[in-house]
């Protein structure tokens, strides 16, 4: 038995709302209809970041904090911070040293008695304004003993689609989950414009896209089963029951 000896299968954009298309029994050939699937694509992978730890839009940045300011706006691209910690300048032949920074509430940074005190860093509160998350350091950096340094670990967005060329800016494991989720947004589109009068129509329409649906969510929990830390103890972040 001859094998390819290749494992490099993509998509293109283009080829991936074919795809789509055909899952929902349509032939996509107007232009418009194109230019309305890579809108929905755009939508989706929006909302992928509503969905939980895409691990490869995780990205390690470092921004140096200067003495007396505790405001810092931080890249338009996060979606979230998911760690945060001060690293001290290195002390001799030490080396840099890094300490955790515990993230609270905008309750605790709004009631702070003393906002003005200055030292090492110990907590930090993010604004995640529209434009971009905005980092509130406290205590404010004092850098008697040199530049402080804030490490932080984000999710960034996924890549808007682009040309008809591109590929997607996703992980080849999420690919059937790309299609599956676009074949149910095109569907909740163009399958309802296709309906007729009769009833069997519209009930077969709705049962359709129910179904597409239920294939994308079923899709989506396999791939973000797979797409996961593989660490003993796992630790998910934004949980909605925990506040400092």
């Amino acid at each position: 038995m001859t094998i390819s000896g290749t494992a490099v299968f993509d998509l293109s954009i283009n080829e991936a709302i074919d795809e789509a298309f055909e899952r929902i029994g349509i032939e996509a050939r107007a232009g418009y209809e194109y230019r309305s699937a890579r809108r929905s694509l755009s939508l989706m992978l929006l909302e992928w970041s509503n969905r939980g730890l895409n691990l490869w839009t995780v990205s390690e940045r470092i921004l140096p904090l200067v003495s007396g300011v505790g405001q810092y706006t931080l890249g338009s691209d996060i979606v979230d911070v998911i760690e945060q910690m001060v690293q001290l300048p290195a002390q001799g032949n030490s080396g840099v040293i890094r300490y955790n920074l515990t993230r609270v509430s905008v309750s605790t940074q709004a009631t702070r008695t003393n906002p003005g005190i200055s030292g090492r860093p110990t907590e930090v509160w993010f604004d995640r304004q529209q434009a971009a998350p905005i980092a509130n350091i406290w205590p404010l950096p004092d850098n008697s003993n040199g530049v402080y340094n804030l490490v932080y670990w984000c999710l960034t967005r996924i890549d808007d689609p682009g040309a008809y060329t591109n590929t997607s800016d996703v992980p080849f494991r999420f690919l059937p989950v790309l299609i599956a989720g676009l074949a149910y947004y095109l569907s909740v589109k163009f399958l309802a414009t296709q309906r007729n009068d009769t009833r069997w129509s519209v009930m077969f329409t709705e049962q359709r896209i129910i179904r597409l649906k239920q294939d994308y969510e079923d899709a989506w929990i396999a791939a973000s089963q797979e797409d996961r830390e593989k660490a003993t103890l796992m630790q998910v972040p934004r949980g909605s029951s925990y506040r400092v």
